[in-house]
């Protein structure tokens, strides 16, 4: 007996179905959009990673030397991958790229609520654009995807910041500070106890007063006395940007869900400029449902041409926890139309009759296992079969099949040859 191994799962039909609906509603509102769908592949060389995150990374990853002596890595995110698709064909692609895609990844992490080692994202970015209206547009879309899903504007939100913000408050103090130790401090503020916080900012290189003073700054949602704390254009600059950007939400039908937010910093090193994540407004959801922002210099530093780019990744763990608290989460019964019972030697017309009703778009059964009558209905019942085509040999003596409402009991006769003719759902009600 083979057990599971931690940190991946099984899923099975009717949860399938359920993570199916979800994963359709968040790419057709891409679609709608105008992004297009790529593929990418699990292993990357791991080097790409350790360029970019340093090799400390390593330790999340799950990576090995493969039978040709590459020492690669099963993809822990898309955004290197797509950074390096976009240099390989930068010259080729019309600009603004906007693409989008669904697929697990892979990452050795503690094993928590909404964190597994192997999960599922659906990503979507937007590459060649450093308009504010590209950010409010995958804010946007965020928005569309989560009520597409049935969530209501009172049950998440967007906590939005900026990047040049955080670094800019630092660079006002009198103190040498790893702005990027500093940085990830803040990502952390809602995870830790306020004296390790605080802890980590004086390793940083502030004082316990800088510290405090910085962290009382970042509570504060008036951009301008930050940018008049700050006395820089670096922050002006960045203060103007978010502005702008909430500015262009607001037309888009986004901004009702956006809440400014410097305590968003997200941790990753790549990000420049405007940052957010969702979050469960009722905080019973203790982690982000998705995060992004803007990451102007990857593709430079992939080796392209200067290319701004901005995006985000949901992941389906958290959403389903989200759509489970709201109770909004899809349903997962697998819904059967028809369900083709054969009695007797009367496989041949049992399989024409399958076979014309799925070249109708239908979802159709049959019996696999030569069973009895009585169990073919007993499964067609557990399946929650709307309608039984029953296909006996004495029925075909005369010329007819018998439909049957599982709903209502009621069945009925018709001639064999006209079923299912011309009607493009035949049911009881059309033939009693």
């Amino acid at each position: 007996m083979y057990k599971r191994i931690k940190g991946f799962r099984d899923f099975y039909p009717e949860e399938m179905r359920a993570r199916r609906a979800v994963t359709e509603q968040l790419e057709e509102t891409a679609r709608r959009y105008g992004f297009r769908e790529i593929g990418t592949p699990a292993l990357e060389r791991t080097r790409m990673y350790v360029e970019k995150s340093g090799e400390e990374i390593t330790d999340e990853l799950y990576h090995f030397t493969d039978q040709g002596g590459r020492d690669v890595a099963m993809t822990p995110e898309l955004t290197p991958t797509a950074a390096r698709m976009v240099v390989a064909k930068q010259q080729e692609l019309s600009k603004p790229i906007k693409w989008f895609s669904t697929r697990p990844f892979w990452r050795y992490e503690q094993v928590q609520q909404g964190r597994f080692r192997e999960f599922y994202q659906t990503n979507v970015d937007v590459f060649g654009s450093a308009e504010p209206e590209a950010d409010a547009e995958v804010l946007a879309y965020c928005a569309d995807a989560l009520t597409g899903l049935g969530l209501t504007g009172e049950e998440f939100e967007f906590r939005v910041s900026h990047r040049d913000i955080l670094g800019g408050l630092l660079e006002a103090f009198d103190a040498t500070v790893d702005t990027r130790e500093a940085i990830r401090a803040v990502d952390k503020r809602e995870k830790i106890e306020e004296g390790e916080y605080y802890g980590l900012l004086s390793d940083a290189g502030l004082s316990n007063a800088q510290a405090e003073q910085f962290d009382a700054l970042l509570s504060t949602d008036d951009l301008g006395e930050l940018a008049e704390f700050a006395g820089t254009d670096r922050v002006e600059a960045a203060v103007g940007n978010l502005e702008a950007v909430l500015e262009a939400a607001e037309d888009f039908g986004a901004r009702e869900h956006c809440t400014i937010s410097l305590e968003t910093a997200r941790g990753l090193d790549y990000y420049t400029g405007v940052v957010f994540e969702c979050f469960d407004s009722a905080g019973e959801v203790s982690r982000s449902v998705f995060g992004g922002g803007r990451y102007d210099d990857l593709i430079e530093g992939f080796g392209g041409q200067p290319t701004p780019a901005v995006g985000f990744a949901v992941g389906h763990e958290t959403l389903s926890l989200l759509l489970d608290r709201a109770d909004a989460r899809p349903a997962g019964a697998f819904r059967t139309d028809y369900y083709v019972l054969s009695v007797g030697d009367t496989r041949p017309v049992a399989a024409r009759v399958a076979r014309e009703l799925r070249e109708r778009g239908h979802r159709v059964e049959t019996d696999l296992s030569d069973r009895s009558f009585g169990a073919q209905m007993n499964y067609a019942d557990g399946i929650d079969a709307e309608t039984v085509v029953i296909v006996g040999e004495r029925d075909l003596e005369t010329g007819e099949i018998t439909v049957k409402d599982m709903r209502s009991g009621d069945q009925t006769t018709t001639p064999v040859e006209s079923f299912p003719g011309e009607s493009e759902r035949p049911t009881y009600d059309d033939l009693a």
